[in-house]
């Protein structure tokens, strides 16, 4: 049974690398999670890769580190053009030597365009299907129901291509879907009985449909028993007035017959993933 055990100590600013160790419980650790506000995530494998998913930090109101806090990362995933997806991707990986796997070929291109290495681009047209495999972690990009609009578009590359989710496996079979800004997809359900995640990791924006969000939730446990887990993002911090929440979420997973309880994550605290 999946389990996500919140560590002991909140990880502040200054000690964001920190993590802590499972349990004593005979539960085989996985890795750890950490949220920075909005979309970005930092997922530490159980060999010590790290990923970072839509490194959104200058001009994010609610973020917890600054680019000087980051240090060291292995992989960053990006799930669209927007600025709030691409965020600092190129000046960390630039910084780090990161590899970057971004959806789709024409933010690649535009990455290209403005400098960036195309040797840390690990597929330069990806699309959703693709995979990319590094020591410890497979990466299935999958598609996603949302545009891909480039801040500043260029005549070679006007638009970003096709949007993404992610689909995360780490080598022990923990497995974390991602859903990018996508909107609920029958493809959804078809991805749940494929890769069986163990954790979600959905879209609940304030303008998001409260039933859409629910639907989104709902598909993933199609044919799929590990789904223990559910942390929202690309949320602020705390929910503005009128904006989708969490509690309105989990009441109506309640009236579709879902009883996965939803994490309210916190900020830079270091969750503990165990299977």
């Amino acid at each position: 049974m999946a389990v996500l055990a919140l560590a002991l100590t909140l990880a502040l600013a200054a000690t964001f690398g920190i993590s802590q160790p499972a349990p004593a419980a005979a539960q085989a650790t996985t890795g750890t999670l950490e949220w920075f506000g909005w979309s970005h995530f930092r997922l530490t494998t159980p060999n010590g890769k790290v990923i970072l998913v839509n490194p959104f930090i200058t001009g994010n109101p609610d973020a917890t580190v600054s680019l000087d806090d980051i240090t060291q990362v292995d992989l960053i995933l990006v799930a669209d053009a927007h600025n709030d997806e691409l965020g600092q991707t190129m000046e960390i990986a630039q910084k780090t030597g990161a590899m970057t796997f971004a959806a789709g070929g024409g933010l690649n291109g535009w990455m290209i365009q403005q400098g960036f290495p195309q040797a840390q681009i690990a597929q330069r047209f990806a699309q959703p299907g693709n995979v990319h495999k590094m020591d410890g972690v497979k990466v299935v990009m999958l598609n996603a129901i949302d545009g891909s609009e480039i801040g500043r578009p260029t005549l070679e590359n006007p638009y970003g291509g096709t949007a993404g989710s992610f689909m995360v496996m780490f080598d022990d079979g923990y497995t974390i879907y991602f859903q990018g800004s996508s909107a609920a997809t029958m493809d959804m359900a078809m991805w749940a009985e494929m890769y069986k995640p163990d954790l979600m990791i959905y879209h609940m924006s304030a303008q998001h449909d409260v039933t859409d969000v629910a639907m989104s939730i709902k598909l993933m446990t199609t044919n799929n028993p590990n789904l223990k887990t559910l942390m929202p993002h690309h949320h602020r911090v705390p929910v503005p007035a009128g904006g989708t929440t969490i509690p309105e979420v989990q009441a109506e997973l309640g009236r579709m017959g879902v009883s996965i309880p939803i994490t309210d994550t916190v900020r830079s605290q270091v969750y503990t993933l165990t299977k």
